[in-house]
């Protein structure tokens, strides 16, 4: 069997599927929409096969198609890497690292490493995103991302890691409610209160939802928030507690009166870890990026080392 498709092909099957439309997928290879099914239809043709399902809310793919695009995805990562690689050689070369990290990666720890890391590489973007921990692991393996923070024990097989902070989950509470008296408190002990909960796409959210299940319980979620601050401020207007990382409510509560109060659950302590499918085929400004981030994490201890007081 003869199959003839190019890059231009891969990049539209790729954005077909990043945005489960055919019409959207066009609009981003800046191609009309005829163009577009043309070239579909003849990659159908030459691999034999049909490789999107069309239904009225959009356009699937078909398991040949999803290996298309498995694929697809991982060549235009080598082009993007050689690229990089190239960058010291071909003056004006742009090159991007595409980073997966969890909510307290990218709120409490990130801003800072990624600033120093783009003020010396003005050629270089990052295209940060928020996944869970697990969800990290399957992109960095499948090669559809460079680098990845995750959190806690997901598994990390086949990936190189290098340990990033840790920090430890811990109670918000109002200064009045029946909880801040405590020192510390287990979080089965919490979950007969109603809760500030983050949005469903949070890494928290599910984390904590699954904690609950484990103990035959649901959370009683009153209202979800899109940050750790609103969580805060509902806490503080006694809406309901909250679970957060504790170098986020250390920070907010300098200016909120409300009560930090420890988890004793040994999955409190969460330690962070960078994980690459291999650092050596990384370009170059990628690598640097993993350095930068490895000096960051020598320059801050960890939370959870640090002992500090919770009042």
């Amino acid at each position: 069997m003869s199959i003839h498709f190019d890059l231009v092909d891969m990049r539209l099957m790729v954005n077909i599927a990043e945005t489960s439309s055919l019409t959207r997928g066009a609009e981003r290879s800046f191609m009309s929409l005829p163009a577009a099914s043309t070239r579909i239809k003849n990659l159908e043709e030459s691999i034999g096969a049909k490789l999107l399902y069309r239904t009225s809310q959009g356009v699937t793919l078909t398991p040949p198609g999803e290996a298309v695009v498995h694929h697809a995805r991982r060549v235009l990562q080598q082009l993007e890497h050689l690229r990089g690689d190239l960058q010291d050689y071909v003056k004006g070369v742009k090159g991007k690292v595409r980073l997966l990290a969890n909510t307290t990666s990218i709120t409490e720890f990130l801003p800072s490493a990624l600033s120093k890391y783009l003020a010396t590489h003005p050629d270089v973007d990052i295209e940060l995103r928020e996944r869970l921990s697990h969800d990290i692991v399957r992109a960095i393996s499948e090669g559809t991302d460079d680098i990845g923070i995750v959190a806690g024990n997901v598994p990390t097989d086949g990936l190189e890691v290098m340990p990033y902070r840790r920090d430890r989950l811990v109670l918000a509470a109002a200064t009045h409610h029946a909880l801040a008296p405590r020192e510390s408190v287990a979080f089965a002990e919490t979950v007969e209160f109603p809760f500030v909960g983050l949005s469903e796409a949070s890494a928290i959210h599910g984390f904590l939802h699954n904690a609950a299940r484990e103990l035959n319980r649901s959370l009683k979620i009153r209202i979800q928030v899109g940050n750790f601050e609103a969580v805060c401020r509902m806490v503080q207007a006694n809406v309901g507690i909250g679970i957060l990382p504790e170098s986020a409510a250390r920070r907010l509560a300098q200016n909120l009166s409300i009560r930090i109060i420890p988890l004793t659950d040994p999955w409190a302590i969460r330690n962070l870890k960078i994980c690459v499918r291999s650092l050596q085929l990384l370009p170059g400004f990628a690598r640097e990026l993993v350095d930068v981030l490895v000096a960051d994490t020598r320059d801050h201890p960890a939370i959870a080392d640090a002992q500090p007081s919770l009042a």
